[in-house]
């Protein structure tokens, strides 16, 4: 038995040791891959700007510094997803072992993700002005360059995350606290996406949004593996669950990656450049290595799972080929984005397109707001997700013989319908170049969608089709979305005070303090305020009318006096906007040179009065869902007092009645 006890933590140690050594090969042929793919374009990037050749440690060494930031940025975020969604916690919410070990590799990962990312900087201030590294290294030269080049400051912000994610997973103990830590970890990826090659030229919109899924699936699928196979080599529990819940992911990942890199391929380069350019080659070795990627996870990822099942240990010779497909197609990658697009792909981009990523012909007429449209990869995305993720729950109740309410099917989907056009539609093509238009998108998105999605119940119908986990099982997506419920922070943000002064806050906050100018020219702000917009209005109306279990439950008056308790702020914005004598924004908008956009002020007016005007709306969706509601409260009370009658042959009136006559015969006598 001793040493049975000593071989099993040597072979650990000597199976996490040899995840060590895959990784840091990986990393170490991802960087060969970039730096020797960068050569294909050595000195084009800096011809093209007029810039003199930095020399060969800035020109290689950024390709490689990169790589080391994106492993460490890989590593990190999927130990984080392992640790909060494939390791299963304990009933009370604390971390496992398993789950402690895997946050502790993240934390390492990040370290690396920031040291990387650091370096980022100094490299990018280089290569911008085409001198060597070691020329910029002081700090008055790097600040002063930071403040001029956008990609310097995304890295920068990026170290800052990831030093906070790092710090985070010293100190994380909880479930609860680790999936925040592993939300905070993907927003360390937005900074960067936000710049380069996507951010910048014609149909920039489209190309950022195809990006943000392409590279948020690229890191969730290469990072779960390399979390998978550690924690198999860790000898970590429940193996095949775990095996089984990353292969979902792993689906997911792979097709929302391919759909998105033809997506952001397509932007920069016709299919006839495929074969003439460099950047057109380097897009079809980076299609070539996901191609293989998805089939040897294909072909692997059953014999993984059953061999798991069946006691084997074979996941890291499986998994290893995969992972070096994976860390080589992402120094292709980092290649890719050091290389200029082909010219000649599109024509001169106006000055309008450059700004919003797409040009506007004619003013937005009644026309064009209800028919024009532009598909919103993200909104838009999320829209019909939502609407087949529902469907698909009612389809599943109904298959095993269980109702569910077609109004509040209907109230889903004209949600998601509303989400849909107010993104993707005529509202949403125009939002970015005219206010009012904006004001009114602002208005639906806050407004109208979130009382539609509440009436839906969307929590309630998951709660049904998703299966508990059981007794003495590990906690799964049900228990997940309890907790979530639950949680203090739901409690904190759902809670009335907080809900109103979050809801009509935002709008003072936002428009009266420079931040919406600021917005303005920020693709990824545009994507953030509508976020916002539709959360602070869920958690509004969440408690007020929705048909989940709210973690706070109000009074039939208190529902009615938070409602109209945010009508005067609404009205008082509407008015400020309209007596404004200064256009927000006004700089933004003039920027575009939109022949047919020329009287700011008065468009403002016009946003402004949609502001007050459709404050009525939701009051009106409001109190007619709070009635019905109500009548169908007093329905089910009436239902149930019937039903005990019948059960008991009406004793309580009975008893009533007994009691009137007891009364009248005390009487009596008296009289």
């Amino acid at each position: 038995m001793p040493s049975e006890s000593v071989a099993e933590p040597n072979h650990r140690r000597s199976a996490s040791g040899t995840v060590g050594v895959l990784v840091l090969t990986a990393g170490v042929l991802a960087a060969l891959v970039a730096a020797a793919l960068t050569t294909l374009s050595a000195g084009a990037n800096y011809a093209l700007l007029g810039l003199p050749d930095p020399g060969p440690v800035t020109q290689y060494g950024l390709p490689v510094v990169r790589v080391v930031a994106e492993a460490g940025a890989v590593v990190a975020i999927g130990s984080l997803l392992l640790a909060s969604f494939g390791i299963p916690a304990s009933r009370s919410g604390a971390l496992l072992a398993d789950g402690y070990a895997a946050v502790r590799t993240a934390g390492w990962a990040a370290s690396v993700w920031f040291v990387g990312a650091a370096l980022m900087v100094p490299f990018l201030c280089a290569d911008a002005t085409g001198r060597p590294v070691n020329e910029v290294l002081s700090a008055e030269v790097v600040f002063g360059l930071v403040d001029a080049l956008e990609e310097a400051k995304a890295w920068a912000l990026t170290a800052l995350i990831a030093f906070v994610v790092a710090l985070a997973c010293r100190i994380v103990l909880s479930w609860g606290w680790t999936t925040v830590t592993f939300g905070l970890s993907l927003a360390g990826l937005l900074p960067v996406i936000a710049t380069g090659h996507s951010a910048s030229g014609g149909a920039h919109d489209v190309a950022t949004n195809s990006l943000l899924f392409h590279l948020v699936g690229a890191v969730l699928w290469v990072g779960g593996l390399v979390a998978l196979i550690a924690h198999a080599a860790r000898g970590g529990a429940h193996l095949p669950l775990v095996a089984r819940r990353f292969s979902a992911i792993a689906l997911v990942s792979w097709a929302a990656m391919a759909l998105s890199g033809v997506i952001n391929a397509l932007v920069r380069v016709l299919p006839e450049q495929l074969f003439g350019s460099t950047y057109g080659l380097l897009v079809l070795f980076k299609i070539v290595g996901l191609l293989a990627l998805g089939v040897v996870g294909y072909l692997q990822r059953g014999k993984v799972v059953t061999r798991l099942e069946s006691g084997s240990s074979g996941l890291l010779r499986l998994g290893a080929v995969e992972v070096l497909i994976m860390f080589a197609t992402l120094g292709v990658a980092v290649a890719l984005g050091r290389t200029p697009p082909p010219e000649g792909y599109t024509t001169v981009p106006s000055r309008t397109e450059l700004i919003i990523g797409y040009t506007l012909d004619a003013p937005p007429d009644l026309g064009r707001l209800l028919f024009d449209y532009r598909f919103d990869l993200v909104y838009g995305t999320a829209a019909l997700v939502a609407a087949g993720l529902y469907l698909w729950g009612v389809h599943r109740l109904r298959a095993r013989g269980d109702r569910w309410p077609v109004g509040r099917t209907v109230a889903w989907l004209c949600g998601c319908l509303t989400l849909l056009y107010a993104t993707s539609g005529g509202v949403g093509r125009y939002a970015p170049a005219v206010f009012s238009v904006h004001m009114g998108q602002h208005m639906l998105l806050s407004m109208l969608v979130p009382v539609l999605l509440v009436l839906g119940g969307p929590t309630s119908l998951a709660l049904r089709v998703l299966k508990p986990a059981g007794k003495g099982q590990p906690p799964g997506p049900r228990e997940w979305l309890m907790a979530f419920v639950n949680s203090p922070l739901t409690r904190l943000l759902t809670h009335p005070v907080v809900a109103l002064v979050l809801f009509v806050g935002s709008f003072y906050a936002l428009y009266f303090t420079g931040l919406f100018d600021l917005a303005l020219d920020q693709h990824w702000a545009h994507l953030a305020m509508n976020a916002h917009f539709l959360l602070v209005g869920y958690l509004f109306y969440w408690p007020v009318i929705g048909i989940d279990p709210s973690p706070r439950r109000l009074p039939a008056i208190g529902k009615v006096g938070l409602v109209f308790a945010s009508m005067p702020f609404h009205a008082f914005f509407g008015i400020t906007l309209m007596m404004s004598a200064k256009p927000i924004g006004g700089d933004f908008y003039r920027s575009l040179d939109l022949p047919w956009f020329t009287d700011l002020l008065a468009d403002q007016q016009l946003g402004g009065g949609l502001a007050w005007a459709s404050g009525e709306i939701p009051l009106v969706v409001v109190m007619l869902a709070l009635l019905i509601q109500w009548s169908r409260a007093d329905d089910r009370q009436a239902r149930r007092i019937d039903r005990k009658a019948d059960q008991d042959g009406d004793a309580d009136l009975t008893a009533y009645n007994e009691m009137l006559k007891r009364l009248a015969e005390q009487d009596s006598p008296r009289s």
